[in-house]
This record gives structure tokens, C-alpha cells and sequence, in this order.
């Protein structure tokens, strides 16, 4: 009886733990279906955690993030860029399509089976679907960035009253490749939301030949020199030239040039016309001596001689027609050198465009007259030569005149060692290649002339340097020499310019 009245009681206990078991996967199957119905645990789009929220909320996140604003950082400037302006869109339903896919893709018992042994399931990654228009974007980078924020050069400056110009400073320019590839990883990524652009250094621009032009005609000017000076200068590499002249401090025209007299710097075309005639033979010792007495020691006998080998009684009218023969047609020797006291007759008077001038007037000696330009002209000449065989030399005289003759005759040059003048204006040890020249009264001793035509060697640039002064009254040493050596010192700064 009593095994009877004890099976319904287990029927009861067993239909109460059936009824639990099937209440409690009821509510089990409730709560993973409202699981489901979010994403997993774990899963990111695009980087960005949207672990257990619904598709509408997990877009909204995603949204949020990508459309928010990245900081770009340039130079010292921070800007806020909005990603739709530099053409960044997400593909927000492919995204939310691929996490749906992902969340009801699988088979809805194993993820119920997981979920009632409290499995976590596998972390989900969707990857980021998004486009960038670059057009956009590197018209946006040198329309708002790159046309506000970069910083052009500098240029070194003249320093005023002074013969030396101010290191100038160097650019910033975007580097805009490299910057649509910053921004484009800063615009995909959902933490990291601030990029840092590069930029290239734009080395300093160099002062103009109108700078170093006024920086010259102001030294002239502080110097109050009120005679006439002419200046010559030309850039051996690239043919630039500077070419002015000055009569009481006020500019004047120089076309045609100002005539002023020759004095030693004649000798320069005396060196030249006798290897116009003797070429090659002219390399020898003897020659050489004389050549080194006329231009190292100023002597005027060794000229005499020279032009006499040229020819006994015209020798300094040979050398005019040598000249005019490549196109200096201000500068002419009318007559032997002599002295004072044994003076040589005038061989021939001479009018040229530069002396026929009536609005200056230097006194020009009737014997030897040049201009600054003739005389630049004429030592680039010489050095085209000797650098590279060509110039007006060579040209005219192509059966006498060498490259290696060219070569010796800036040697002979070189050797005018004097300490003042343009010499004095740059470092010791510059070659300066050169001829100087100015005339004393026989009576008096005063100097009314004071001239130095040049080509400088440095590491900046070689250059042509030609200055030509007179006083009417007198061209007091001191202050004119210092002069010269302030506008050399000027020019050599120009081109070799203090560390950036």
C-alpha cells in the first residue's frame, strides 16, 4: 500500500522539475533571443565597440565617432578638420549588414547551447567601409592648410650702413603627399583622431642684385664721396650684372659708358695684345718678367717694351685695334707711356661714345681711357677663357689665343698683390686676379684717379669687380681706397652670405 501512495508523489516531483526545467529554458530562450537581437559581447565596427547594443544604437556609435573632427597639427598652427569636408563618407549599412550577418548568421541552437553554459562567443571584427575623395582632400590640404600656414623664405637682407647682409630664414612647405597619407589613416581610425603634418624646409632665397645694388650706391653715399665713381659687377655663373654710376652722390645713366682715364689698368689690354700676337711663344721667361714688371710692380717701361714689340712706333694703336676688334670700343692707348720728364707724342686722338659725353665730365687722360665696363667685359673675357675656352678672345683671335694662355694671363694677374683696394674688401687668401691703377699729379702729387678692375675667386661665386673714382679737386687716398674696400666687402658678402 505504502509503494502504491508514494508513486504519485514522485510523478508530482518529477512533473515539478519538468515543469521548472521547461519554465527555466523558457525564460533561458527569452533572454538569448532578446541576445540575439544585439550584438555579441566583444564585437567592434570599424574599431568601435558596439558589444551588446542593438543595430539602430551600434550605427549611432559608429557614426558618432567617424564623424567626429580630427585635429591636425601644423607648424604651431591646430586645426579641426570635419572628415565630410575633405570628402570622408562611411558605408554605414554595409557595415551594420555585415554585423547582422554575423549576429544571426550562425545556428540559433549551438549560440543557445553556448549561452546556457555561459560560453562568450568568438569576438566579431567588422572592418571599417568607408571612401575618401582624394581630389578633395589635396584641394583641401593647399586651399585651407597649405595657403594659410606655410611659411615662405626669408631672404638675407642688407643690413643698412653697413657691408654685410642678415642671414634670411628658411621656408615651410606641406608636404602634401605625405599628408593625404597621415590624414587618410587619421580619418579610419576611431581612437587615434590627431595627426601631426610634415612639411619640407624651402632653403632661404638668396638677396637680389637690386638689394646688393642699393646696398653699394648707399656705402657710396654714407662714404659722402662727391666725385664720379662707376662700378662694374658681373656674376660669372650666371651673367647677372650690376653696372651704375654716381656724380655727387646722385645716379646717372651709363649707357654709353663714362670714360674714365685708363692709367695702369690699360695694362691689361697690353698683356692681352701681345699674346694676341705672339700666341704660344709668348710663354717664356723674358716675357713672363716683363709681363710680371708691368702688372705686379706698375712699371710703365716694361710696358713700353712690350708695346714696342708690337710695333716699334704704333704699338699702343695695335693694342686699341685689338680691343675694338672684340667690341671695346671706349677703351684706346693713343700713345707710348714715357714720363713726365721724357713724354711720348700723342699718336692719335680718339673719340668714342663714352668721352663724347657732356652731362660728366672726368677729365679723361687723351693718352689711355676706359670704362667700368669695358674693363668687366674684358676680364670675363679672359676668364671664360681660361675656364672653358670661350669668350670673345678666343673667338677673335682663335689662332693665338688658349685656353692655358688665358690661364697665365690670370696667373700674371694674381700676382698684383697690393693689400688695399678690392683686395682689402675680402678674406686673406681670396684670389683676387687683378690690375690697379691711379695717376698723381707731376706737380703737386695730388691723385685725381683712383681705379681697380678684378676677378675675384670664392667660395660663394667668382665674380667681376671694376671700380672707377675721380675727384675733380682731389680723390683723397684714405677715404676713396677705404671705399673700394667697403663696396668689394660688400659684393664678396653678397655672394658667400653668413650661415643660415
Amino acid at each position: 500500500m505504502r509503494n502504491r501512495s508514494s508513486i504519485p508523489v514522485l510523478r508530482g516531483i518529477s512533473i515539478a522539475f519538468l515543469s521548472i526545467a521547461i519554465v527555466i529554458t523558457i525564460i533561458s530562450l527569452i533572454g538569448y533571443s532578446r541576445e540575439r537581437n544585439n550584438y555579441p559581447g566583444g564585437m567592434t565596427i570599424g574599431g568601435v565597440n558596439v558589444g551588446g547594443v542593438n543595430p539602430q544604437i551600434a550605427s549611432e556609435r559608429v557614426l558618432q565617432v567617424y564623424s567626429s573632427p580630427i585635429e591636425v597639427q601644423y607648424g604651431e598652427a591646430v586645426i579641426h578638420v570635419e572628415p565630410s569636408a575633405v570628402g570622408f563618407e562611411l558605408d554605414i549599412d554595409s557595415m551594420i549588414a555585415a554585423a547582422d550577418l554575423a549576429r544571426t548568421g550562425g545556428s540559433f541552437w549551438v549560440g543557445f547551447w553556448d549561452y546556457l553554459w555561459n560560453r562568450d562567443p568568438e569576438p566579431v571584427e567588422v572592418p571599417l567601409s568607408s571612401t575618401i575623395d582624394e581630389n578633395r582632400l589635396v584641394a583641401y590640404l593647399k586651399n585651407e592648410i597649405a595657403a594659410r600656414y606655410d611659411e615662405p623664405p626669408t631672404p638675407a637682407q642688407p643690413i643698412p650702413g653697413s657691408t654685410s647682409f642678415s642671414p634670411g630664414t628658411p621656408g615651410r612647405v606641406l608636404d602634401i603627399e605625405r599628408a593625404v597619407r597621415l590624414i587618410e589613416d587619421t580619418l579610419r581610425s576611431p581612437n587615434n583622431r590627431t595627426v601631426v603634418l610634415s612639411f619640407q624646409r624651402s632653403a632661404a632665397s638668396r638677396p637680389t642684385y637690386q638689394n646688393l645694388e642699393i646696398l653699394l650706391q648707399q656705402n657710396i653715399l654714407v662714404a659722402d664721396f662727391d666725385g664720379v665713381i662707376g662700378l662694374y659687377l658681373l656674376d660669372l655663373q650666371t651673367g647677372q650684372e650690376i653696372h651704375f654710376a654716381m656724380n655727387q652722390g646722385q645716379t646717372i645713366p651709363v649707357n654709353p659708358d663714362i670714360a674714365f682715364t685708363a692709367s695702369s689698368t690699360v695694362k691689361i689690354p697690353i698683356m692681352v695684345s701681345y699674346f694676341i700676337k705672339y700666341g704660344a711663344d709668348a710663354l717664356n721667361e723674358q716675357s713672363s718678367n716683363l709681363i710680371l714688371d708691368m702688372i705686379r710692380k706698375s712699371e710703365n717701361p716694361p710696358a713700353d717694351r712690350l708695346m714696342e714689340s708690337l710695333d716699334a712706333l704704333q704699338g699702343p694703336l695695335v693694342v686699341t685695334e685689338d680691343m675694338q676688334k672684340i667690341g671695346l670700343e671706349n677703351t684706346f692707348l693713343a700713345g707710348f707711356f714715357c714720363s713726365a720728364e721724357n713724354p711720348c707724342p700723342l699718336l692719335k686722338r680718339f673719340s668714342t661714345p663714352a668721352n663724347q659725353r657732356t652731362d660728366v665730365f672726368t677729365d679723361p687722360d687723351l693718352f689711355n681711357q676706359t670704362t667700368p665696363s669695358d674693363a668687366g667685359m674684358l676680364l670675363a673675357d679672359i676668364y671664360q677663357c681660361a675656364e672653358n675656352g670661350g669668350g670673345a678672345l678666343i673667338a677673335a683671335f682663335p689662332d693665338k689665343i688658349t685656353s692655358e694662355i688665358c690661364q697665365q694671363m690670370i696667373s700674371y694677374l694674381a700676382a698684383d698683390k697690393i693689400g688695399v683696394l678690392i683686395e682689402a674688401g675680402v678674406p686673406e687668401g681670396t684670389q683676387v686676379a687683378h690690375k690697379h691703377g691711379w695717376i698723381s699729379e707731376p706737380s703737386s702729387g695730388v691723385i685725381k684717379n683712383i681705379s681697380d678692375a678684378a676677378i675675384v675667386y670664392t667660395p660663394g661665386g667668382n665674380y667681376v669687380l671694376v671700380i672707377y673714382a675721380y675727384h675733380p679737386v682731389q680723390t683723397v687716398w684714405e677715404p676713396v681706397s677705404g671705399l673700394f674696400a667697403q663696396l668689394s666687402q660688400a659684393v664678396y658678402n653678397f655672394y658667400n652670405l653668413p650661415s643660415q
